[in-house]
This record gives structure tokens, C-alpha cells and sequence, in this order.
């Protein structure tokens, strides 16, 4: 199943719209993302407890992810970014390892296995970075690291910007799955 319109594939892709790495960076803005960040893996446990193995298993759009899919690569990709913070904060400018998410949503793993145990390394995950963020300092808040891929210096505070949209951008794509087959 494919889309012919560009603007509702662009739709489903990205329902809280593409990452916009803001300019300036409040302390307003850093406790309102950490918050996200910390409310993140129960709202996403809440989002998906109860649906089948069936319902785990539809992609969220065409040509994209299953919902069990988007669950482990959360849980990955929330796992490499507490490490990237951990590098950044005790490395001059890391350059940071990049992974295929791609690949790894791929393996048998993320495609078959249950979610639970994601679902519990991303609240793990997640406990231990809310506690690791909200102890920074401005000056560790404007460490970086490097990103090879996208040839990028990132200060921690605007990964956690990253990782706070990222948060809400693949619940909205699970949300909005389960608002399009009615499994409210």
C-alpha cells in the first residue's frame, strides 16, 4: 500500500511536524522537554497496553514501521541517545557511533518480539536519563558531541530538544494508528 499525495505521506510521517532545532534554548525550554522525557514511557506503556498481537503488527503508514516495530525502536534510539549525553558529558566533542535504524527495525527481534521488555528499558532508560538531565549545569547543557552522519555539532541541550520531539513524533504515529482503525 502506497500514497500518490506527497503532503498526507508528509502528514503521516511526521504528525508533530519535522524536528526544527530551535535558536536559543531557554531553561524554560530544557525543564518542559525534560518533562516530556520523563512522562514519555508510561504515556507510550498506557498508548499500548492492551492491543493485539494482530493490532502490534500494522504498519502506522504505508511503506512504514509496525506499531511493535516503532515500540523497540524507541527503546533503541532512546538507549544510544542516554549514551551519547553520558560521551558528551565526559568527552571533549565525541564523535558520536550512528547505527541503521533502519537495519536494526528489520531483525527478527523488533519485528516479532514482544514489547514488553522495550517498554521496559526505555522506562529504565529514561528514569536514569531524567535524573542524569535535571542535575546539569549550564555548562554541561552546552557540551556537544559530533554526528558524523549528519556532519553536526549537538549540544546536549538540544539533543534533548531531539529526543523530546522524537518522543512525541512516533506516539503520534502510534496514536494516530490506533485512531485510524478505532481500537480506542
Amino acid at each position: 500500500m502506497t500514497l500518490s499525495n506527497p503532503e498526507e505521506l508528509e502528514r503521516l510521517r511526521y504528525p508533530v511536524g519535522r524536528f526544527q532545532l530551535p535558536e536559543n534554548i531557554t531553561e524554560t525550554d530544557v525543564v518542559k522537554w525534560i518533562e516530556i522525557l520523563s512522562e514519555f514511557p508510561g504515556k507510550l506503556e498506557f498508548l499500548v497496553s492492551g492491543l493485539s498481537g494482530e493490532q502490534l503488527d500494522t504498519v502506522y503508514r504505508p511503506d512504514g514501521w509496525t506499531i511493535r516495530q516503532v515500540v523497540h525502536h524507541v527503546a533503541d534510539s532512546h538507549t544510544h541517545s542516554y549514551i551519547r549525553f553520558k560521551w558528551a558529558l565526559t568527552e571533549d566533542k565525541p564523535v558520536i557511533k550512528t547505527y541503521h535504524e533502519d537495519r536494526w527495525a528489520e531483525l527478527h527481534d523488533s519485528k516479532s518480539g514482544a514489547i514488553e521488555p522495550s517498554l521496559a528499558q526505555l522506562s529504565a532508560i529514561h528514569y536514569k536519563l531524567v535524573k542524569l538531565l535535571k542535575g546539569l549545569s549550564d555548562t554541561e547543557l552546552d557540551r556537544t558531541f559530533i554526528h558524523p552522519e549528519y556532519k553536526i555539532e549537538l549540544a546536549i541541550r538540544q539533543n534533548i530538544a531531539l529526543y523530546a520531539w522524537h518522543s512525541n513524533h512516533h506516539y503520534a504515529h502510534i496514536l494516530n494508528c490506533i485512531k485510524k482503525y478505532g481500537w480506542t
